[in-house]
């Protein structure tokens, strides 16, 4: 057993104490690794163990090297001819294309795959399973609740409950990324996107001949023809009938009338072109279309008799003139606008896709639906424009103008298509070259044909097939200028010959439809009478795979009589004259546009040796070129590019079979030179086009690394090509790399260069040493000198055999002479050879300079992975029988530990996962000591880098996942062995004092908890990665770096839980203590340790600098780390330390931090595996119950592991993992329930508020736990704690919080919650004789009736106002219950929140401090707390609703009361601080003072001057602010609104005052209102516009109708006074007014005279800001102004608005002028003049009126005197160009001044008479307002 006293100084890799100080971890030197092989041969041989016997080293089977047939598309491999011997070069070529695969295989173990680990999901409960039962029927109830009356008992049970259905691979469940290499895709024959389309149907009118069509894919965007033709016709036998004479045989291959089309790059241009033909006859293409064009086969008798005809005259052109064919018509279709809109799933007519308006980024070329395509016009050809330019200005103008031109004659007929996406290769399917395509057809069908592609770009795929094809295109043929008659009908006879001999032509052109395969001759079609036509045919041969200089291509220029003339017997041809092209010239092919003269006399004997221009001939026009035709080659053999073509010739020289000097193109080489040309052609290799390179780049690859490995003897020397080889081998590496064009892998893998290497590298003659795969075929070892002559071959053989023994970069290093060859051959067997290849590679690598050098090693991976095949292909010779130390030389490991040590040094950044991989690699081919150097060497030369610590350790930590991640990491950690003895002190720093109180036994067990030398040693892979993982996790502020090393020791628990080796006992065991040193590194770090994924560490410190980026897409930190924590391996472990602990260190910091870190990281969501979270909770919480009773002071632990369990319940977790969870926590209940409810209070509330929250679970089983555990909880707190009332309390309060915040929560199965819960007390028989009972029944009966608020509620959610007002009433409803009041508050304070209403929000929460300082004034008498709530009357008045409660009412004292957080003096001071900063939010700034008035005396009382100095400063931000803003703050608008009619219920005809806000217009609310309650009531909801009083009788029943007035706050003249700035006027407000103009007619408007206006005062309720935003509305008053009344009013306005604007501060001149422009403008109707004409010409006649007529005449004498002020005023603030502006309104103010004066200066004698004293009662001096005025006089 583990003494845990002595942990803390264990589990410590090194002093955390010094980490800290310096900030990061030190760097260490990795220890030196033991003699892997030594020490296994030793241990193996001592057999002290039988695990060790049986695991101890890899299996023999580890690698393999093995031949792979290449799988092939078609049933054999396309080859040349038989019986043809071939060049070198094509020798090559084939092999290359046809050889198997060779491919190292280092094997892996397959994991298991998680579809068998997860076969157990019958078992898992979802949210669906529940089965909802109507009627308040309670819950199944849990079994065995009470039954225990057995602690111990309990706990088994729950043990048991926990053990059961667990999963054994814990890891398993959550597998991580695995670390090995994608493997690339086998090389293939590169295809487009394919679709086939298949010819059902071509008609026209008429019927009367055999017709031709040709298919092929143009794309106009490119201008370019990108497929071969597809030829068919779907003639009647009657038709082919009449061509018999001239169809020798049908192949079945002609037969087709499907073709497979490939597009590689989609565009929206690219048009299906379809061109048909007709037999020659007599007439231009025009006379012969006519009939299709005017007659059609349903017409009258006459019209047979014509078609008959017309049949018997087609049948003589076709016996005839059968062969030769006449262009006819042509139709096309945007074959891309078919895709997409068939992706849109729907048939397609030309209409649709003739214009090609399509989006290419729809066409999904792969998805889309089988189409038919119905062409119902086609396009007559035009003689004159055949050529592909014409066709695609009819491309472009089709796109253009989305239909033919009306100058296109059109015929009448249709063409249909099926156009499908091709997935699998079709039954019946013929290649390009015509080979069958697997799967073969079982029955003679109609073969479907592939169609070659030319791309519209380049493509870069390599050659990995023999494909030799040629296309000849005669374009334009030009006899104008000939004067012999004849030469009208022309055609060209195309033939493919072999010699001068008619004999010699070769059947190699591949035949049209419903004819021979192959033919020797082809006739372009016939345009009548056209002396210079154009062509469009396209003839394709197969070129045989060797050419001689006698192969050309012959062109016979033939006039074809069309009519037969009289007496003429003999043929229809008329020979013109001949042309030739000699198909090679200096030994290459030839391609491309040509301009060939025509002979007219009979060829002259070894024409084809010369080109055109030389025989002595006649030639037409004196030798001009008349003959114009383009050739393009489709080869895998011809290279079509220079310096590609001459490096292969110079290499196949250097084999032998040539004859010197060499003819290369125009050059001659002579021997001697050879060397020195076949290096320039190297070196030349990288000037190379890409795509060439490209497409032979394995070939290239294959001949390069030949020079490099194997010497080569020229003219009896040794030839030093190995270091230009190499170098240019870097070069490709690099061009290819930076290539654009060329895709990497994740890796940043070139994909060419990686297939190469995996599928198709292998050292030179490696074939002959390796066995073939099965059925493999592998040359002999002559095969490679077939060319030469026998003797040269034997000598040069011996001389290659004799030079190989030499480093061919160093030919001066003497071979070992010998008598005999045979010796020499005996020396030098195969592996020899294999092993000087292999190392002439590394050392050309160690030896390379300058930029070579630089990129060699920057694409570093590449070159270890060839020598890693090398080295296998190597190995797999002799590993039977060599020790793996002796597998490779000395001088071989020096080269790979310099490669290694300068690539570290200078690379490593760039290639450290490359280096990772190569030395996992060599793990498994050499000696494993001598790598773990290599690997001690990196962790040393890196910590010299000078990098930023955590990019080192992050690189170190990438490096190490990979190496960790080899097949065989266990046995390389030698995990098998344990350490054979403990250190004698388990840490240096550990006390005497402890020391002498541990048993060596104890030391012993601590030592296996240590990261000590001996266990880097020994484990070596496994002690690096532990010391990189403590130095991670120790950076507190380093987030990724701490993922990275968590997810690397995370990835290899998880490998071994999955690795089937594992699964024994024993085996797990021994697995299981490489890993104890993690328990110490995760405890010692559990601080510093980010868990929110978000960069973050838990000491606060934020994440700062740190240049490493995370390459990969780690998981989330969370589930490493728990699991690094919950972990399977030492689950057993931690369990029997914990129990055998004597102190609560460990058990505390696990329980509280490790297992509450691990529940979090279990959370459910939608992509997560739901097996893996439940299994890993439960094996955490199967840790939380043994936590408690170990513990010495039992206070602090159960309230951690009740803090751990409470965090389960909020975090989104499982059924099954909930009924554990709420099992231990009713455990905890039943044995430490007293400790619960007497020190845990916090707690105890959160505990009936999660409980609760699981009661309105839609899933039963939670439910049912939770049911369970609330009446657990209550008759626990009833029976043992005497603390019923606290419960009730606080689950009362959960409820409320529960409803007013939760969204998830589920109000019908709360009920049904609470209906079990009474049942459980009705069940109950204990208790039946208690109070019990009926407590929690009139606690449940509460509860309902929250609920019932709550739904009320739920429905008005959309409806705020109304939500608020609801929840108002529930607050008031807890008058009594000052917790649950408090509660509700602060739900409406959020709610208003969420919505913006700061004031509002601030205002609840300052009810809410009122409400805690009554309670406290109660409780506490301290001069510094506030009075109740008196004292926040200068806030609002409303406060003193807080005052209500009572003494008598509430006891503070009582348990339970009052007990929340916020009840004491720390809660107030929040509230009010949460308060302050909502009102300045909202504006309200002088508030904020009034708020910090009652905070301060508490903080200066409590001496916090850290808050004081705070507060101050938060003053200071509220009195800056209404300095600043001033007049621009804005404060609320009010509308009254009204409701009336039935359908409003409780609103019926109640008004409310609305607080919207500032600049909220009447529209706005208007238009809010009516879309809410439309959508209550649809057309039902009337708004009324005006604000007169609403007649009841003249409302619809059926309707609802809502009126809104704004309102503005008004003011009596005395409150005026004390209401001096905006805010005063905008605060506090009770009372509100509205006007409504009328007159005695009815109308709203009059004249001035009689113009009255109706004022009303509406008081509400409270005074506005209040805790809601509108407020009813209690009392309503009316008053009538008259005419004369309301000119006064205006007048007052008036001359407010002057006074304002012109003493204002800074006076603003816009609002000056527009004010006086409206004052004493010239004509401003129902201006100030008209008003006084109106009112103050003439003394009014009724003495009622007097007062009223003063009072306006002197209003006017006020105005007119600040009209004065204002133009004055305006005077200092114009602009100069404002001058005539300044004088014009001077000039009206004077006038106006002028036209007022004589009514202002008449005055009313009888109110100036002198007042009598009268004694009595003084009411006439009573300042009565007008209005009093007239109600006594009225």
């Amino acid at each position: 057993p583990l003494p845990l006293s002595l942990c803390h100084c264990v589990l410590r890799p090194f002093s955390t104490s010094s980490l800290i100080q310096s900030g990061w971890p030190q760097s260490y030197d990795a220890v030196e690794p033991l003699d892997l092989e030594e020490f296994l041969m030793s241990q193996l041989q001592s057999g002290d163990s039988a695990l060790m016997q049986e695991l101890g080293d890899f299996p023999d089977d580890d690698l393999e090297v093995e031949l792979v047939e290449k799988e092939c598309r078609t049933v054999r491999h396309s080859v040349p001819e038989e019986g043809v011997e071939l060049d070198s070069h094509v020798r090559d070529c084939v092999q290359s294309y046809t050889q198997p695969w060779l491919m190292s295989l280092l094997l892996q173990v397959k994991s298991p795959s998680l579809a068998v680990l997860s076969d157990d999901s019958s078992r898992t409960l979802t949210s669906s399973d529940f089965d909802l039962r109507s009627g308040l029927t309670p819950d199944p109830r849990v079994e065995g609740l009470l039954h225990f009356s057995n602690h111990d008992d309990l706990d088994r049970f729950n043990q048991e409950a926990r053990q059961g259905n667990r999963h054994p691979e814990l890891f398993a469940l959550y597998p991580p990324a695995d670390e090995i290499r994608p493997i690339p895709d086998c090389p293939k024959e590169h295809m487009g996107d394919r679709i086939i389309i298949r010819c059902q149907a071509i008609k026209f009118e008429i019927d009367i001949e055999p017709l031709f069509a040709t298919l092929a894919l143009y794309d106009l965007r490119e201008k370019k023809k990108i497929s071969e033709n597809f030829y068919c016709d779907l003639n009647s036998d009657q038709f082919k009938g009449f061509l018999k004479p001239h169809t020798p045989q049908t192949d079945h291959s002609t037969l087709s009338r499907a073709a497979i089309f490939s597009i590689t790059y989609p565009s929206p241009d690219i048009y299906l072109v379809i061109k048909i033909e007709k037999v020659l006859q007599q007439g231009e293409i025009s006379d012969c279309a006519e009939p299709y064009m005017v007659m059609k086969e349903t017409d009258s008798a006459k019209n047979k008799e014509k078609l008959e005809k017309l049949r018997n005259q087609s049948e003589m052109f076709c016996q005839r003139l059968g062969r030769y064919r006449m262009p006819f018509a042509w139709a096309t279709v945007n074959i891309m606008n078919v895709i997409s809109t068939a992706t849109l799933d729907r048939d397609t007519t030309d209409s649709d896709s003739l214009n090609g308006l399509v989006n290419s980024d729809q066409c999904n070329m792969s998805a889309f639906k089988p189409a038919t395509i119905t062409i119902s016009t086609f396009c007559k050809q035009e003689g004159d424009r055949l050529s592909d330019e014409d066709l695609f200005k009819f491309l472009a103008d089709i796109k253009k103008f989305s239909s033919l031109q009306r100058r296109i004659k059109t015929i009448p007929g249709t063409i249909r298509l099926d156009v499908t996406p091709v997935h699998d290769n079709p039954v019946a399917c013929l290649s390009t070259e015509l080979i069958p395509v697997k799967p073969l057809a079982e029955k003679n069908v109609r073969p479907v044909k592939e169609v070659l592609e030319f791309p519209s770009s380049e493509v870069y795929v390599p050659h990995s097939t023999y494909r030799n094809l040629l296309y000849i295109y005669p374009q334009r043929l030009n006899f104008v200028n000939r004067l012999t008659s004849g030469g009208r009908n022309i055609t060209i006879k195309i033939q493919f010959m072999s010699g001068e001999d008619p004999s010699c032509v070769m059947p190699v052109i591949f035949g049209k439809s419903n004819g021979p395969e192959f033919v020797q001759e082809v006739y372009t079609p016939v345009t009548y009478h056209n002396k210079s036509p154009d062509f469009y045919e396209e003839v394709k041969m197969v070129l045989p795979a060797r050419l001689t200089e006698r192969h050309h291509l012959l062109f016979t220029f033939y006039h074809i009589s069309c009519q037969q003339k009289q007496n003429q017997t003999g043929a229809s041809e008329t020979l013109i004259g001949y042309s030739w092209l000699p198909i090679l010239s200096t030994d290459r092919l030839q391609t491309g546009q040509y301009c060939l003269p025509i002979a007219l006399d009979r060829l002259p004997v070894n024409y084809s040796l010369h080109s055109p221009e030389v025989p002595p001939v006649k030639w037409m026009e004196s030798h001009k070129g008349v003959f114009n035709l383009e050739i393009q080659a489709v080869s895998s053999v011809h290279t079509q590019d220079n310096h590609l073509e001459r490096f292969f010739t110079l290499c196949h020289a250097l084999e032998g079979g040539v004859t010197f000097p060499l003819r290369v193109r125009e050059e001659k080489i002579p021997e001697n030179k050879l060397e020195h040309e076949l290096k320039l052609s190297i070196i030349s290799l990288s000037s190379s086009r890409l795509e060439p390179l490209v497409l032979y780049l394995h070939l290239v690859l294959d001949k390069l690394f030949t020079l490099i490995m194997q010497p080569m003897v020229i003219a009896g020397q040794t030839a030093n090509l190995a270091q230009i080889a190499f170098e240019s081998v870097v070069s490709i590496v690099n061009s290819l790399h930076n290539s654009q064009e060329l895709a990497r892998d994740q890796q940043g893998r070139n994909g060419l260069l990686a297939t190469y290497l995996y599928w198709v590298f292998r050292l030179p003659d490696s074939n002959e040493l390796l066995n073939t795969g099965p059925g493999g075929v592998v040359p002999s070892t002559e095969g490679r000198y077939s060319t030469m002559g026998r003797a040269s071959a034997t000598t040069v053989g011996t001389m290659l055999l004799q030079s190989r023994l030499r480093s061919s970069s160093n030919p001066d290093i003497p071979a070992p002479h010998s008598a005999e060859d045979t010796e020499v051959k005996n020396i030098l067997s195969a592996k020899v050879l294999l092993h000087i290849q292999g190392r002439e590679l590394a050392l050309q690598i160690v030896v390379s300079t300058g930029v070579c050098r630089e990129n060699a090693y920057k694409y570093a991976w590449f070159f270890f992975e060839l020598l890693v095949k090398s080295m296998a292909q190597h190995v797999s010779l002799e590993k039977q029988d060599v020790p793996r130390r002796s597998r490779f030389s000395d001088r071989f490991k020096d080269d790979v530990t310099t490669i290694v040590s300068v690539v570290t040094l200078e690379q490593a950044e760039k290639v450290n996962i490359s280096l990772a991989f190569f030395l996992y690699d060599l793990l498994s081919l050499m000696d494993r000591g001598f790598v773990f150097i290599l690997v001690k060497n990196y962790c040393n030369q890196m910590s010299t880098k000078t990098v930023s610590m955590p990019t080192l350790i992050s690189m170190r930590l990438e490096f190490l996942r990979i190496l960790c991640s080899h097949e065989h990491y266990l046995n390389l950690s030698l995990y098998f062995s344990s350490p054979a003895s403990a250190p004698v002190s388990p840490c240096p720093s550990i006390s005497s004092q402890s020391s002498s109180s541990c048993s060596f036994q104890e030391q012993r067990i601590l030592g296996l908890f240590e990261l000590s030398q001996e266990f880097k040693q020994q484990h070596y892979l496994a002690g690096l990665l532990l010391t990189e993982l403590s130095a991670a996790l120790d950076m507190e502020s380093e987030g990724l770096v701490q993922k990275k090393a968590i997810n690397a020791t995370y990835s290899l628990l998880c490998a071994h839980d999955l690795d089937q080796r594992c699964t024994r006992p024993d085996v797990r065991a021994k697995v299981a203590t490489l890993y104890l040193p993690l328990v110490g590194i995760i405890i010692d770090s559990i601080n510093y340790l980010d868990f929110t994924g978000t960069g973050l560490a838990r000491g606060g410190k934020s994440k700062t600098g740190g240049s490493d980026e995370d390459p990969d897409n780690i998981p989330p930190i969370n589930q490493s780390i728990a699991m690094a924590i919950a972990g399977n391996p030492f689950n057993t472990l931690a369990r029997n330390a914990l129990t055998n602990c004597s102190t609560n260190h460990l058990a505390s910091a696990i329980t509280t931090d490790c297992l509450q870190i691990s529940l979090s990281a279990f959370t459910h969501n939608a992509s997560q595996n739901y097996t893996l979270l439940n299994t890993a909770n439960i094996i955490v919480s199967s840790l939380v119950p043994l936590a408690v009773p170990l513990a010495d002071c039992k206070e602090s632990v159960v309230g951690g592991v009740l803090r751990v369990l409470l965090h389960c319940l909020t975090c989104n977790q499982s059924t099954t993992f909930l009924s554990h969870c709420f099992s231990t926590l009713r455990a905890l209940v039943v044995k430490f329930g007293d400790l619960l409810f007497e020190e845990e209070a916090e707690q105890c509330a959160d505990l009936c508020q999660k409980v609760l929250q699981h009661c309105s679970s839609p899933v039963d089983g939670n439910r049912s736990q939770a049911c369970a555990t609330l009446y657990l909880i209550m008759r626990y707190s009833f029976s043992s704690a005497n603390n019923f009332s606290r419960v009730k309390m606080q689950v009362t309060m959960s409820l409320a919080s529960l409803v007013g915040k939760s969204s998830d929560f589920h109000e019908e199965y709360l009920r049904r919650s609470l209906r079990t819960i009474l049942a459980y007390a009705e069940e109950d028989t204990e208790m039946q004789n208690t109070p019990l009972p009926s407590q929690v029944d009139e606690l449940l009966r509460n509860l309902n009736s929250i609920l019932s608020d709550t739904v009320k509620m739920r429905e008005f959610q959309e409806d705020p106002e109304m939500l608020m007002d609801l929840m108002y009433r529930i607050a008031k409803g807890y008058q009594t219950s000052p917790d649950l009041r408090l509660t509700w508050l602060q739900n409406m304070a959020e709610k208003h929140k969420n919505r913006k209403c700061f004031t509002e929000s601030a205002m609840c929460l300052v009810h809410a401090a009122a409400l805690v300082a009554e309670y406290l004034s109660m409780l506490e008498d301290h001069k510094y707390l506030p009075v109740g709530s008196v004292t926040f009357q200068n806030i609002s008045p409303n406060v003193l609703e807080e005052s209500a409660v009572s003494d008598d009412i509430l006891s503070p004292d009582e348990d339970g009361v009052c007990s929340g957080q916020y009840f004491t003096t720390s809660g107030l001071v929040g509230l009010l601080k949460q308060a302050a900063e909502l009102f300045s939010n909202g504006g309200l700034y002088e508030t904020v003072n009034e708020v910090y008035k009652i905070i301060m005396p508490v903080l200066e009382a409590h001496r916090d001057f850290r808050e004081l100095v705070s507060t101050h400063e938060k003053l200071q931000r509220a009195f800056d602010n209404i300095i600043q803003k001033g007049h621009k703050r804005m404060f609320g608008t009010y509308f009254r609104v009204g409701f009336y009619g039935a359908k409003f219920g409780d609103l019926d005809e109640q008004e409310f005052v609305y607080k919207e806000p500032g600049i909220t217009h009447l529209p706005e609310i208007s238009h809010r209102l009516e879309n809410f309650y439309s959508q209550c009531f649809g057309d039902a909801l009337e708004m009324i516009k005006d604000s007169k009083d609403i007649d009841r009788s003249k409302l619809d029943a059926n309707k609802a109708y809502i009126q809104i007035t704004y309102v503005e706050p008004f003011f009596d003249d005395y409150e005026m006074k004390d209401r001096l700035t905006n805010f005063e006027k905008n605060f506090n407000l009770r009372r509100f007014m509205y006007t409504t103009p009328f007159t005695k007619a009815g109308r709203p408007r009059g004249e001035l005279n009689e113009q009255y206006k109706r004022k009303t005062i509406l008081t509400t309720m409270h005074t506005f800001p209040y805790i809601k935003t509108r407020i009813n509305v209690i009392q309503k008053e009316e008053f009538d102004l008259t005419p004369i009344e309301v000119a006064i009013e205006d007048m007052q306005k008036k001359t407010r608005e002057l006074a304002v604007a012109t003493h204002r501060e800074q006076p603003d001149a816009k609002m000056l002028q527009m004010l006086l422009q409206g004052s004493v403008g010239a004509t401003v109707n129902q201006g100030p003049l008209e008003v006084a004409q109106v009112f103050l010409n003439e003394i009014p006649a009724d003495p009622k009126l007097f007062r009223h007529h003063n009072k306006l005449r002197l209003c006017f004498k006020e105005f007119i005197m600040r009209c004065g002020e204002a133009v004055e005023k305006n005077k200092h603030l114009i602009t100069l160009d404002q001058k005539e502006y300044q004088q014009e309104l001077k000039k009206n103010y004077n006038r106006l001044r002028e036209n007022l004066r004589p009514m202002l200066e008449r005055k009313i004698p009888e109110l100036y008479k002198p007042i009598k004293p009268r004694l009595g009662n003084r009411d006439s001096v009573k300042r009565l307002s007008f209005r009093r005025a007239l109600e006594e006089n009225s």
